[in-house]
């Protein structure tokens, strides 16, 4: 049985990994490379393998950078079906819509055609077949799958693989993205038996977050004194997970008057159809959040909160005087409205924009968090003296402590060997060496496009 990593290769984007036995070739994942724009050139690159012999993909969820070339896959030759949670379908053919639609614009600038067109789009989604949590789902006479809950975001999979190889069985772990718990709204992630290798990401290798107990408290303090500056505050935010995640601690803090009552904006209509997805899935919902909704709170909507779908609402927003909260796409600035916000408002030093997603080495988020204090918007050159601040709590990824505590359980049977992925170089190797100083395994960071035995 053989792996090769074709995405998410000492970088974040792009994850995309084959699994290839005596009797079939499959997927895990299949998403977009993005960085400095909303996606890269990378993309139009030919797959190093046949979409055509490729029998399933399994998808772990839906961030674009785990299914955004699907379509792509589909209209090379792949005619299979792909594995997922129900809420990881409905959310992937919301993100899949907008993504063909932004491409489309994008790949204009440069004299590209489209990577997809929504029609794409249509066709993929059809071709998805769901499972649930801790079911196993027979494959073929070879091969089984069971989806755990990742704790990442609403459907996020962990997917164990049982292969029979040449009359052996053999057990594989992909992590997917792996959660941060605890959490708002969903649920925690789970913990595996064990499997002969595991294919881990590493995001956030090599560093801790915050206590997510305090995050609320820090939310709290960056609005108190963003109202109290008489400013704006910007909040890039990716649509999935980390906008509901923000709404559930606003209504908080809201309803019991923890910060001062202001205009608050959701200028995202991607944000805003996922966020009718999740209200799709409470069953998926932590303890807390459940309780809560058969309370009666709505956790989604509270008092000054304002959704803004078309451009003649986001158009409300400048003529609204502050103080005011915008929550906006894309969460790394690249795309959506938020690069609009940031032109008008970031060059006054009243205002603050707060940083609470993942920023991709080269985006403009990346650049912002890092200080630089002259920056291109829309071939605008923006000085910027608004104040920028992060509340690292807020990622949706484990931390390098967690995710150790994560592998340690796995002990039946203990891996013999983890594929570090999903992360920059520097982040793969703090992660391997955690793993090596806690495990007596091997560890290997794959490099784009080689091939490894199992």
């Amino acid at each position: 049985m053989k792996i090769s990593f074709h995405g998410a290769c000492r970088e974040i984007t792009g994850s995309c990994h084959l699994v290839e036995t005596n009797k079939a070739k499959f997927l895990v994942d299949c998403g977009l490379f993005q960085g400095r724009d909303f996606f890269t050139k990378k993309n139009f690159d030919p797959f190093d393998f046949d979409p055509a012999e490729i029998d399933f993909v399994l998808l772990t969820h839906a961030h674009l950078d785990h299914c955004g070339r699907l379509p792509k896959l589909y209209e090379e030759g792949f005619h299979g079906k792909i594995f997922s949670t129900s809420a990881t379908k409905d959310l992937a053919e919301v993100i899949l819509l907008d993504s063909a639609r932004v491409i489309a614009q994008e790949a204009g600038k440069i004299n590209l055609p489209p990577l997809y067109s929504g029609e794409d789009v249509v066709k993929i989604v059809g071709q998805f077949e769901t499972v649930d949590y801790r079911q196993e789902r027979v494959i073929s006479p070879e091969i089984k799958i069971r989806a755990r809950d990742a704790g990442h975001i609403l459907g996020s999979a962990i997917f164990e693989i049982w292969i029979n190889d040449d009359g052996r069985e053999k057990k594989i772990v992909f992590s997917g993205d792996l959660g941060n718990p605890p959490t708002p709204i969903i649920k925690d992630t789970e913990f595996i038996d064990g499997a002969e290798a595991v294919v881990i990401e590493s995001t956030y290798g090599g560093l801790v977050h915050e206590p997510s107990e305090e995050r609320i408290q820090l939310l709290r303090r960056t609005v108190v004194e963003s109202v109290g500056r008489g400013g704006v505050l910007m909040i890039p935010s990716f649509a999935l997970e980390r906008t509901q995640e923000v709404l559930y601690e606003l209504n908080y803090l809201v309803e019991n008057k923890q910060i001062p009552s202001v205009p608050i904006f959701v200028d995202s209509p991607l944000a805003i159809k996922a966020t009718a997805v999740y209200k799709k899935y409470t069953n998926l919902y932590d303890e807390e959040s459940r309780r809560l909704i058969e309370a009666g709170d709505n956790l989604f909507n509270f008092p000054g909160l304002r959704y803004t779908a078309s451009i003649e609402e986001s158009k409300i927003i400048n003529g609204t005087p502050p103080p005011k909260v915008i929550i906006a796409g894309s969460g790394m600035c690249t795309g959506g409205r938020m690069p609009h916000h940031l032109l008008r408002y970031l060059g006054q030093p009243e205002n603050q924009l707060l940083i609470i997603s993942y920023q991709a080495e080269g985006s403009l988020g990346r650049r912002l968090f890092d200080g630089e204090k002259n920056v291109y918007i829309e071939k605008e050159k923006v000085k910027v003296r608004a104040k920028i601040s992060a509340i690292g709590a807020y990622s949706s990824h484990a931390d390098q402590p967690k995710i150790i505590n994560w592998i340690k359980k796995m002990d039946a049977p203990r891996p013999q060997k983890f594929f570090v992925v999903h992360g920059e170089i520097e982040k793969n190797t703090a992660l391997a060496e955690g793993i090596k100083e806690n495990l007596d395994t091997e560890v290997i960071i794959p490099g784009y496009g080689q091939v490894y035995e199992v």
